[in-house]
């Protein structure tokens, strides 16, 4: 078990004994390795560590639990996708936007602990990202949303501000963005198929969710084996804002300036372009996005 002490303004370090307490309760014949890590270095390293352990203790039922926000459930999908090792999310952050597109419970990690002497696994698709990538890597894996555009712009300001602290970041930030926010170039290859235009943002969804609970992409589901594409064409600063309270219900996707595609694989290209994946930095475009099916074992 891998935890984030400082996730939902410190919010995961109190309820850690109430968490391990249940934990050891739904799990009495497991021995629980718990990994307390102070950054995102400390955290990536122990998530594969104890996934490389589980994959070389045969005969052993060995599972990775991640408690955290939606950075450590990103840590959990990167050490436990394309290996058999199960993955078990604890949300303990402000937006749990991984737990919510993937429809586990989101009523605090003790909760969660607490159902997993009942948890069953099951497999679902992840995205597979390619390009030159932060910190020099050129593949990593995402669970619920890659961000261009104006999102990821809105999640770069936001993950940089201290204050306000919570979802209201993601507000402010959003606010901040708009002021000087024009539409950006892109290129896309949708399935091989070549487009060029101009947009506010283009998503590409597995489960659905970001920035706290905006259901960019409402038709999502992470076990069909698709990517599901979200298009803002270009529309005034009003509309956009307008339609901002609208991404928490979906309801903005019956506006116009909307247009929705699925497909399997979408390549990304476009001066100025910086993705980013579960909130995370990815990196510049050009990249490619694809869905890998079954790609994940996780406990629900």
């Amino acid at each position: 078990m891998v935890v984030n002490p400082t996730a939902g303004k410190g919010r995961a370090g109190r309820r850690l004994p109430d968490v391990l307490t249940a934990v050891a309760r739904a799990l009495p014949r497991h021995r629980i390795d718990v990994r307390r890590t102070e950054g995102y270095p400390e955290a990536r390293e122990a998530c594969g560590r104890a996934v490389e352990d589980a994959e070389a203790a045969a005969g052993r039922d060995d599972c990775l639990l991640v408690m955290g926000g939606d950075g450590m459930m990103h840590l959990g999908v990167n050490a436990c996708a394309g290996t058999s090792v199960p993955l078990g999310m604890l949300p303990a952050g402000t937006g749990n936007d991984m737990c919510r597109g993937l429809g586990l419970d989101l009523r605090g990690p003790v909760r969660a602990a607490e159902r997993l002497g009942g948890a069953r696994t099951r497999t679902v698709d992840a995205l597979r990202v390619e390009g030159e990538l932060a910190e020099g890597r050129t593949s990593t894996w995402v669970g619920s949303v890659v961000a261009t555009g104006f999102d990821a712009r809105v999640n770069r300001r936001a993950n940089a501000m201290a204050r306000p602290k919570g979802n209201l970041r993601y507000a402010v930030a959003a606010l901040a963005e708009l002021a000087t926010f024009t539409p950006l170039p892109y290129r896309l290859a949708v399935d091989g198929t070549s487009r060029e235009l101009e947009a506010m943002l283009v998503a590409v969804g597995n489960g659905g969710y970001y920035g706290g609970g905006m259901n960019i992409c409402p038709s999502a589901d992470p076990t069909d084996g698709q990517l599901d594409v979200t298009i803002i064409h270009p529309a005034s600063r009003a509309t956009l804002l307008a339609l901002l309270p609208l991404m928490f219900t979906g309801w903005f996707v019956h506006h116009p300036a909307v247009e929705r595609l699925r497909a399997r694989r979408v390549d990304l290209l476009g001066d100025g372009l910086v993705a980013m994946g579960d909130g995370e930095l990815l990196g510049p475009a050009p990249l490619s996005v694809r869905s890998v099916p079954a790609a994940l074992t996780v406990l629900a």
